[in-house]
C-alpha cells in the first residue's frame, strides 16, 4: 500500500494485461436484453468492440457490447438491464479521455450519437440545459448570439462532450478566469448505481436524496476540510469538499469529476458567462519552462483570462510539420507564456496587456490583438496533445502522467525537479499546459512496447514528487486507470476510506465504471501498446519508409485525441470527411486506427490483412490524406489503407475498380494515343446504357458519368501549336557530379534548350530566362489538357523558359490509392529517370494536379527512400502558386505582376492533398494580391479520385459534398467562378451540380493580355 507522506509506492508487480468479461452473464444474454429494451442501436460486432476498446489513453479494455441510446428513455432502459444482469457499464462521450476513464468491460453507452440536444439557453438567467452528449463547441455556438459562453474550454472542445467534461471536471485555458466545470454546474439530473434518479443540487436538504450521505459528511468533516479542495486544480479523487455546509452543501458540484463511477448523467444545468470583448494575447519569452513558471504568480495579480505555458520545442514541431508560416513571429525564448487579457474594448485590453507585460520579468514580449496570428497561436496550443505525442527525437510519447498540477507558486520548483526526474528515468517530453492554474500537460516517451514496468516505475516516483509539492496527480483529466492506484500517495488512509464509502452509498454493487478511483485496477494493467506486435511477418516491412518501417509503430501514432471527430469544415480543416457524413466512429480516423491496432495485436480482430473488420473500417476512407496534416499526431490513414490493400491483394485477383480506376492513366494514354479513338470512345460512352454497363463492369457506381478523354492530349498539342512556347527536352545537358547525384544536392544550375526561343512576355528581362519544368501528369495530359496549355501561357508570361520533358512521367497516384504499391514504385522509378536530372540540377518542377504533386512531395520519398533523386524531386516540386509567389531567383520576383483579377468572384475548393501536403497558403496569397474576391471551402469535395466513382460509395460521396461544396455552389451568384485545381473536385461539381470548374492556371491565363493567351481547346 502507498502512504500519504510522499514515500515511494511499493505496489506489487502485476501482469501487464488483464482482459476479463465481468460476471457470469454471457454476452449474448446482455445483447439480447439490450436489443429488447432499447430503440437505439446495440452492436456487439468485433469491429465495433475494437473501436471502443480504448479512448485517448494507454489502455485497452474490450467491452461486451456498445449501445447507442436514442434518448433519455433508452438510457434508463439500458441502466435497468445492466442492474438486472449485474453487468458493468461505462458511459462515454467523445472518447477523448487520456486517463482511461471511458473504457470498460460489459456495456459501453455512447451518448454522443443521439443524446446530444441543447434543451434550452436562457440569456436572462445566463444558463443552459443540455444533454450529456452535447459537444462543447455546439453549446458555445448556441450561446454566442446572446453574447454568452460556457467558461471552461478544454482544447478538445470541438469534439469533447459536456457529459465527459462533467465526468472529468474539465477546465481548459480559461479556467483561470471562469473556474473548472464544477464551478459552472448548477444542477445535474442523474441515476445512481441503485437505480435512484434524482436532481443533484445545492442547499438545505440536498444530501437527503442519498440515504446516509449527510451522516457520512458529518462524520468526516476533518478530512473534508483539511485534505480536499486545497487549491483550484486538485481534481484527483472525489471532490467531496463541496458537500461542506460552508461550501453550500452542493451535491451537483461533488458529482462533477466522479468519472461515471457513482452516477450516470442524464442532463445538466450549467452557468454561462459573458464573452470577453476583444481579448489580447500576450506572448512572453523566457529561457526555459521553469523560469516561465516562476513568473506566473506576478501575472495572476492582473486577473488574466488565461495563462498557458508552451515549450519552444513544441513550436519547432509545428514549424517542421506544417511549415514556418504556421507559426507567427514570436519573441525569443526557450519557453513561452501565452497570457490572454480582456477589457471592455480593444483599447482597454491593450492597456491591460502592457501593464501585465511590465510585470512579466522579461523583455521578450509579443502582443497579438484578435486576428489570424492570435488564432494560429491558440491552434498550436489546442493541438498540443497530438503534437506532444512525439518527442523531438521522433519517439512516441504517451499519456499517463498527463496533467499533474501543483499550486501555481510551487510550479517553477516543481518543473525543475520534474526535469531531473525525467532525466533519471531517461525519458523526454514536451511540456505545456495551464500554468496559471499550476497544471502541466506532459506526454513522455516511456518505452511501452514490451511491458508496463517502465511506466509503473516512473509514475510511482512522479506521484511522490507531486505529493511533496502539495499537488494533485490530476489537474483536469481525472484519475481513471492511469492514476487511481496512486491516490494513497496524496491522500491519507482515512480519505481513501471516505472515497470508498461515498462510492458504496451510490453504487454498492460496483457496476458503474469499475476499476476507477475506488478499488482501482493496477496502472500497468490492460495497456494497449505491449499487446501489439510488429507487422513484419512476411519480411517486407511497411512499404512507406517511416516509423522504423513498421506499420504497428505507425498505427500507434493514433493516441485517440479525436480531432478527426470535430467538424473540420467549421474550423478550416479537411479531416475526416466520411465521419462528418456518417457521424459513426467507424468512419473516423481514430476508429479505423483502433481496428488496425487490433489487427496488429491479433487477439480480437483475426485474419490479418484480409480481416473483414479491417476492410469494413477502411471502405469509406477517401484517402484524402487530410489526417496526415490535420491530425496533430500525424496519422496518415491513406498510406495505411494502401498498405492493407497491397498486402491483401498481393498475388491475388483484385476488385474490378482497381484495374479500371487504378490503371486509369494507362487506359487514358492508350485511348488518347490513337488518332480519332478519343472522339469515338467519348461518343460510345455518351450512350447512357453503354456507359452504365462499362461502369458496372469496372466496379463503379452506375449513377456516375464516364470521364471525357481529350481529343488532343497535351503531349500532341505541345508538339504542334505549342512548340514555339516551350522547349521539349529529354534530359539535362552535361554530366552531373557523382556526389551530387548520390546525395541529392542541387548542382550548379545549367540553362538548357534554345535560349531566346519563344516570345518574351510580361516582366521578363533580356538574356537567358530562368527555367522551369512543366510536369504534365496523366490527368493534365489526357483528361484536362487545357490546364497544361494555360500553364504554359502563364509561365511564359512570367518570364520563364518552359521545359517539357518528352517522356511520359506518371506518379503512380492511382496505383497508390488502390494499394498496388509494386506498380506505383515502377511508375515512380520511371518518373525519377525523367524528372530526377532536372531536380538534381535545382530546376523547379511545376505540377498542376494537386494529388499528383503531393505524391512527389510526400509518398515518393516514403516509397523510394534510398534513391537520392527522390529527395531532389520532392525538394524542387512546386505548385503553380508556390512558384509564382516565390521570391527570385526561383520565382518571378519583381519581374512579373499577377494578372488583375479584381473582376473575379470565386468559390474555391482546395484539393485535400493540396491542403494536407503543400498547404493552400500561396494560392490564397496570389488570389488576394490579384484582387480576387473569393471564399475558400474547408472539407473534401467527396469524389476523392477513385473513391466516389466506386460502387457502394456514391451516397457517402454525395453526403460529403453536402458538407461544404454543394451548398456553396447552390449559394453562388450568377457569374461566380468555381475554382478548383483538382480534377476530382471539378468532376464532382460537374456530376452533382452541373457546374464547370476552372484551374488556377486557366483563370490566370484568361486574364493575360490577349496576345499572350494560349489555345486551350481540347
Amino acid at each position: 500500500m502507498c502512504g500519504g507522506d510522499g514515500r515511494r509506492c511499493e505496489t506489487a508487480p502485476v501482469v501487464a494485461v488483464t482482459q476479463t468479461v465481468a460476471g457470469d452473464v454471457g454476452s449474448a444474454d446482455v445483447v439480447q436484453a439490450l436489443r429488447a429494451a432499447l430503440r437505439g442501436e446495440v452492436d456487439d460486432s468485433t469491429r465495433r468492440r475494437a473501436e471502443y476498446s480504448t479512448d485517448a489513453s494507454n489502455y485497452r479494455v474490450v467491452p461486451q457490447v456498445v449501445a447507442f441510446p436514442q434518448d433519455t428513455d433508452d438510457v434508463l432502459a439500458a441502466l435497468s438491464v445492466v442492474r438486472d444482469l449485474g453487468v458493468p457499464l461505462t458511459a462515454r462521450g467523445g472518447g477523448t479521455s487520456v486517463a482511461g476513464n471511458a473504457v470498460g468491460t460489459g456495456v459501453v453507452l455512447d451518448f454522443s450519437r443521439h443524446v446530444n440536444r441543447i434543451l434550452e439557453v436562457d440569456p436572462e438567467a445566463q444558463t443552459a440545459r443540455v444533454e450529456p452528449g452535447v459537444i462543447m463547441a455546439a453549446l458555445q455556438k448556441a450561446a454566442a448570439p446572446h453574447g454568452l459562453r460556457f467558461g471552461p474550454d478544454p482544447s478538445t472542445q470541438a469534439r469533447a462532450t459536456l457529459g465527459g467534461m462533467i465526468g472529468n471536471n474539465a477546465c481548459g485555458p480559461r479556467a483561470v478566469a471562469y473556474g473548472r466545470t464544477a464551478d459552472n454546474v448548477l444542477a445535474l439530473d442523474v441515476v445512481d448505481g441503485t437505480g435512484r434518479r434524482f436532481e443533484a443540487r445545492s442547499g438545505a436538504g440536498a444530501l437527503d436524496v442519498v440515504p446516509g450521505l449527510d451522516a457520512l459528511v458529518r462524520g468526516n468533516l476533518d478530512v473534508l476540510r483539511t485534505e480536499l479542495g486545497r487549491f483550484g486544480r486538485q481534481v484527483s479523487g472525489y471532490s467531496l469538499e463541496h458537500l461542506l455546509p460552508e461550501k453550500g452543501t452542493d451535491l451537483a458540484k461533488a458529482l462533477v469529476g466522479t468519472e461515471g463511477t457513482v452516477a450516470t448523467l442524464l442532463g445538466a444545468t450549467v452557468r454561462l458567462v459573458p464573452v470577453a470583448a476583444a481579448p489580447v494575447l500576450v506572448v512572453l519569452g523566457y529561457p526555459d519552462m521553469p523560469t516561465a513558471a516562476d513568473a506566473v504568480p506576478a501575472l495572476l495579480a492582473h486577473a488574466p483570462l488565461a495563462i498557458e505555458g508552451m515549450d519552444s520545442r513544441l513550436v519547432d514541431v509545428v514549424r517542421r510539420v506544417r511549415g514556418a508560416s504556421a507559426v507567427p513571429p514570436l519573441p525569443a525564448g526557450g519557453g513561452w507564456l501565452m497570457v490572454e487579457v480582456g477589457g471592455s474594448d480593444l483599447a482597454e485590453a491593450l492597456q491591460r496587456a502592457h501593464a501585465l507585460a511590465s510585470d512579466a520579468g522579461t523583455d521578450a514580449v509579443g502582443l497579438f490583438p484578435p486576428g489570424p496570428e492570435a488564432a494560429a497561436m491558440w491552434r498550436i496550443r489546442e493541438d498540443g496533445a497530438g503534437l506532444g505525442g512525439r518527442t523531438p527525437s521522433g519517439a512516441q510519447a504517451w499519456p499517463g502522467f498527463e496533467d499533474s498540477a501543483v499550486p501555481p507558486e510551487r510550479l517553477g520548483a516543481y518543473l525543475r525537479e520534474l526535469e531531473a526526474l525525467m532525466a533519471a528515468h531517461a525519458v523526454d517530453g514536451l511540456a505545456y499546459g495551464h500554468f496559471g492554474d499550476g497544471c502541466v500537460h506532459l506526454r513522455l516517451d516511456i518505452p511501452l512496447e514490451r511491458s508496463g514496468n517502465p511506466l509503473r516505475a516512473f509514475m510511482t516516483d512522479a506521484a511522490a514528487l507531486v505529493a511533496s509539492h502539495g499537488g494533485s496527480l490530476s489537474g483536469e483529466h481525472g484519475d481513471g486507470r492511469a492514476r487511481s492506484e496512486l491516490l494513497p500517495v496524496m491522500y491519507s488512509a482515512q480519505a481513501i476510506d471516505l472515497f470508498g464509502a461515498f462510492k458504496d452509498l451510490l453504487d454498492p454493487r460496483d457496476l458503474l465504471n469499475p476499476g476507477v478511483l475506488v478499488r482501482p485496477s493496477p496502472l500497468d494493467a490492460d495497456l494497449r501498446r505491449p499487446w501489439a506486435r510488429p507487422l513484419l511477418a512476411d519480411g517486407h516491412g511497411f512499404s512507406f519508409a517511416h516509423d522504423a518501417g513498421d506499420l504497428t509503430t505507425a498505427l500507434h501514432r493514433c493516441v485517440g485525441v479525436g480531432k478527426c471527430r470535430a467538424d473540420s469544415t467549421a474550423t478550416g480543416g479537411f479531416m475526416c470527411p466520411s465521419y462528418l457524413a456518417t457521424r459513426d466512429e467507424k468512419d473516423s480516423t481514430r476508429g479505423r486506427a483502433r481496428v488496425l491496432q487490433e489487427m496488429a495485436n491479433g487477439t480480437l480482430v483475426g485474419g490479418g490483412w484480409s480481416s473483414p473488420e479491417v476492410h469494413e473500417s477502411l471502405d469509406l476512407c477517401l484517402s484524402c490524406k487530410a489526417c496526415s496534416s490535420d491530425c496533430p499526431a500525424g496519422v496518415d490513414m491513406a498510406q495505411y489503407k494502401s498498405e492493407v490493400l497491397n498486402r491483401t491483394y498481393r498475388g491475388r485477383l483484385r476488385p474490378a475498380s482497381h484495374y479500371a480506376l487504378g490503371w486509369l492513366p494507362r487506359w487514358a494514354r492508350l485511348i488518347t494515343g490513337v488518332p480519332g479513338l478519343s472522339a469515338l470512345t467519348n461518343r460510345v460512352l455518351g450512350i447512357r446504357p453503354v456507359a452504365r454497363a462499362v461502369l458496372a463492369g469496372g466496379g463503379m457506381d452506375t449513377r456516375r458519368q464516364m470521364v471525357t478523354f481529350a481529343r488532343r492530349p497535351f503531349r500532341v498539342w505541345v508538339r504542334g501549336e505549342g512548340r514555339d512556347a516551350v522547349t521539349l527536352t529529354r534530359n539535362v545537358r552535361g554530366r552531373l557530379r557523382q556526389d551530387d547525384q548520390r546525395l541529392g544536392r542541387p548542382a550548379k544550375r545549367e540553362f538548357l534548350g534554345r535560349p531566346g526561343k519563344g516570345t518574351q512576355h510580361g516582366g521578363a528581362t533580356g538574356g537567358r530566362r530562368p527555367q522551369v519544368v512543366l510536369w504534365t501528369d496523366s490527368f493534365s495530359d489526357t483528361l484536362a489538357p487545357s490546364v497544361a496549355q494555360a500553364a504554359v501561357a502563364v509561365l511564359v508570361d512570367a518570364g520563364y523558359e518552359v521545359l517539357v520533358p518528352q517522356d511520359n512521367a506518371c506518379c503512380g497516384l492511382t496505383w497508390i490509392s488502390t494499394g498496388q504499391l509494386d506498380g506505383a514504385k515502377k511508375q515512380l522509378t520511371h518518373l525519377l529517370g525523367v524528372l530526377g536530372p532536372f531536380a538534381v540540377n535545382g530546376i523547379p518542377i511545376v505540377g498542376l494536379e494537386p494529388s499528383c504533386t503531393a505524391v512527389l512531395r510526400s509518398d515518393l520519398r516514403d516509397l523510394l527512400p534510398d534513391d537520392p533523386r527522390a529527395v531532389a524531386v520532392a525538394r524542387e516540386s512546386r505548385t503553380l502558386a508556390e512558384l509564382l509567389t516565390a521570391p527570385a531567383p526561383i520565382g518571378p520576383g519583381d519581374r512579373w505582376r499577377v494578372p488583375d483579377l479584381s473582376d473575379v468572384t470565386a468559390v474555391v475548393q482546395p484539393h485535400c492533398h493540396h491542403h494536407s501536403v503543400m498547404t493552400w497558403t500561396p494560392d490564397r496569397r496570389l488570389l488576394t494580391d490579384a484582387g480576387a474576391q473569393f471564399s475558400a471551402l474547408a472539407g473534401c469535395c467527396g469524389l476523392a479520385g477513385n473513391f466516389g466513382m466506386e460502387k457502394g460509395h456514391y451516397d457517402v460521396s454525395v453526403a460529403v459534398a453536402e458538407n461544404a461544396l454543394l451548398p456553396a455552389l447552390r449559394d453562388a451568384a450568377p457569374g461566380d467562378v468555381f475554382l478548383a485545381d483538382g480534377f476530382s473536385c471539378r468532376t464532382q461539381a460537374d456530376h452533382l451540380a452541373g457546374v464547370q470548374g476552372v484551374h488556377l492556371a486557366e483563370l490566370l491565363a484568361a486574364h493575360l493580355p490577349a496576345r499572350h493567351g494560349a489555345d486551350t481547346s481540347a
